[in-house]
């Protein structure tokens, strides 16, 4: 397996560096990212048409005023769509190609429960053979990783979880309480054996993150009083709304090319 202290480096911007009219998941907000010298994460789901595209929520209203989901959508009719009404929707082919290895990678799948998982997840390692640059891959979906790491297991695998879940992030399942304990303990680990964990900072400790011995990613850290209490717990920070300094020396607010200003909030 690839070396995994690339996830531990850098502070990750959580859907780039976002804020101050640069909409996240935009390829203006990956741009600040990798021109700040940041490690970027995203996130990556399917359109209608079995397209891969660079979106985070399951549907497009928040971001676009549209109130279809995403999975209800082409490819072509997600182009047609705005973020924040400026920037377009990016295709994963399209972002693999902007970024090109310029920074580290953290893509999270997205759940897609419309479709196969193993025909899903197998459209996302066949996108990204061949691709120049460090990437890990993470998922809440612990059959997401496990296939992943069956496809590629060169490649750093995360399961995402959290203390905080509700009932309506499990589409109001009656079993919701049960879903929510599987992520919250991580009970699959046995099974998927990750490589990493990304966990909500708020969260931190747990007896499990304790007892684990790869890296910790905790998220998503917004100042530096919260990421002061994460990284007591974890290896590295996902953050947004403020600007995070390097563990290396290198101080990112001193640059001259991102101002202090710039990306502290979005709405």
């Amino acid at each position: 397996m690839n070396d995994l202290s690339f996830l531990c480096n850098v502070p990750i911007a959580h859907r780039g560096l976002h804020g101050n009219g640069i909409p996240e998941n935009s390829l203006r907000a990956f741009e600040a990212a990798v021109a700040a010298g940041y490690a970027v994460e995203t996130d990556v789901r399917l359109a209608k048409d079995g397209a891969l595209v660079i979106f985070h929520d399951d549907t497009l209203l928040r971001m676009t005023g549209d109130g279809r989901k995403v999975i209800e959508r082409t490819l072509k009719e997600l182009g047609e769509l705005r973020l924040d009404g400026t920037d377009a929707i990016l295709s994963f082919p399209e972002f693999l190609t902007a970024l090109n290895g310029r920074a580290p990678l953290l893509l999270e799948i997205k759940d897609v429960p419309e479709t196969n998982a193993k025909e899903y997840v197998g459209k996302i390692a066949a996108a990204l053979e061949g691709y120049v640059g460090e990437y890990a891959v993470q998922s809440f979906q612990p059959a997401y990783v496990k296939a992943f790491k069956k496809l590629r297991p060169d490649i750093p695998c995360g399961i995402l979880a959290t203390g905080s879940e509700k009932k309506s992030d499990f589409g109001g399942s009656p079993i919701w309480k049960l879903k929510a304990y599987a992520v919250r303990h991580m009970s699959l680990n046995f099974w998927i054996k990750p490589d990493f964990i990304s966990y909500h900072f708020s969260d931190l400790p747990t007896r499990k993150t304790e007892k684990f011995r790869g890296p910790i990613l905790a998220w998503t850290v917004r100042s530096e009083k919260e990421e002061t209490r994460a990284r007591l717990f974890a290896d590295n920070i996902i953050f947004e709304r403020y600007l995070p300094a390097f563990r290396n020396g290198r101080t990112v607010r001193a640059e001259s090319d991102v101002r202090s200003g710039n990306f502290l909030f979005r709405k």
